[in-house]
């Protein structure tokens, strides 16, 4: 059962991870499941200075342990050593890779997306533009009716004036 969110009920102009969603179908090449989230989790813990030390102490213990005689279970030259640390390398290898190849999956959807939004915003940008321009076009035209209003205006100003000095000039003389 899939439950919407609120980024889901925003209007595509609003949405601003839009660009994702055509990249939500893409499962990463190892999957989304469990397996999948768990194995990378465990190769970024390989890389950690917690799993560097711990490794460290429980590698000292077991060798203090070997070489000072109090047990037996691996002596020198630690094969089973040898052993666990091939095993570990021949698990952390594809792990790493594993985490890896989740990581570039998403930084490829990321930079697609990243990508499409700039497409968008340059879009949008050329757009305001352009209606920047039209609207500057109708300034200018506006301007220009305001201006030819202006001296008929002013032409039927004069032309009054011109009557009424007419008209008080033959009333004067009457």
């Amino acid at each position: 059962m899939r439950t919407s969110s609120a980024s889901e009920t925003l209007p595509a102009s609003r949405h601003h991870f839009r660009f994702h969603a055509p990249h939500a179908h893409l499962a990463s090449v190892f999957g989304d499941d469990w397996f999948g989230s768990k194995a990378e989790g465990f190769a970024r813990f390989f890389g950690t200075p917690t799993f560097l030390i711990t490794q460290t102490v429980v590698v000292g213990i077991w060798i203090a342990l070997n070489v000072l005689g109090l047990t037996q279970f691996d002596v020198y030259p630690f094969i089973l050593l040898n052993l666990a640390f091939s095993l570990q390398a021949a698990y952390a290898a594809p792990l790493i890779l594993l985490a890896q190849t989740r990581q570039a999956d998403r930084d490829k959807a990321l930079s697609d997306a990243d990508a499409q939004h700039r497409e968008a915003l340059a879009q949008a940008s050329l757009e305001r533009q352009e209606v920047a321009t039209k609207q500057s076009a109708q300034m200018l035209e506006l301007l220009a009716q305001n201006t030819k209003l202006t001296e008929i205006t002013q032409e039927l100003s004069r032309s009054i004036k011109q009557l009424t000095d007419e008209i008080h000039r033959k009333l004067l003389e009457a």
